[in-house]
């Protein structure tokens, strides 16, 4: 359903037994696509209540010139200050008001997702990022992170991932990264351009599709095992 609240215009979905562990969904510059309510569905139907606020205040950029353009007008306060609202809104959602969340991002969704879970480590119990990275320190960082990184990506370089991880690691977090062969930024993502090493867009290839679901499966087994207020 959409919702209007506190954490301003989102689309929360509730399972249909009842409110379920909280995942926040972070999206990318493509901004709340049905793709990305498609996700809230497909967490709802794993028994989990979801929630993905609108970052980029209703619009859906057609390509990616008009996305980092829209990307670029967007305060990042705003942002910030949204996501943090919308911890608060899910949890009052989520079948214990007082149970942490889980967040799930994609590319600059993935960078919120990690900064939210260091900026308030109390509230975040888990974090998957879809090909996304960010240089922050990571001293006060509790969650458990899975990260799915694409092969051919322009706009996240292999080293940054490393770097990130062997940060994450010297501070003895914990941090799994699944590197998807013959994929490209956006990979995991229906119904927006793909972008490859050269920054050229294009439609998802058959093995990008099968690439997306298999990142699913490790993203659900991955919230199975760190998520502990799931079902």
């Amino acid at each position: 359903m959409n919702e209007q609240s506190a954490a301003g215009a989102a689309y929360l979905v509730v399972p249909d037994g009842g409110p379920g562990p909280g995942v926040l969904v972070l999206h990318s510059w493509w901004g709340l696509t049905s793709g990305m309510k498609a996700v809230a569905d497909s967490l709802a139907d794993a028994g989990f209540t979801a929630l993905v606020p609108d970052l980029m205040g209703g619009g859906l950029p057609l390509d990616p010139v008009e996305a980092a353009g829209a990307l670029a007008e967007q305060p990042a306060d705003r942002a910030a200050g949204l996501i943090l609202s919308s911890i608060a809104a899910l949890r009052a959602n989520s079948r214990d008001p007082e149970a942490e969340v889980a967040i799930l991002g994609y590319s600059m969704g993935a960078s919120w997702a990690l900064w939210a879970a260091t900026r308030q480590p109390e509230s975040v119990q888990a974090v998957v990022a879809y090909y996304g990275v960010t240089d922050l320190d990571f001293s006060d960082l509790e969650a458990p992170v899975l990260c799915h990184t694409a092969t051919d990506d322009p706009l996240v370089d292999s080293d940054d991932v490393a770097e990130m991880q062997a940060h994450m690691l010297l501070l003895d977090k914990s941090i799994e990264v699944f590197p998807h062969p013959q994929t490209r930024h956006f990979f995991a993502e229906a119904g927006v351009p793909v972008l490859d090493s050269i920054g050229e867009s294009d439609a998802r290839t058959a093995s990008e599709e099968a690439a997306s679901a298999e990142a699913w499966a490790q993203t659900l087994e991955f919230l199975g095992r760190h998520h502990s207020s799931s079902a």
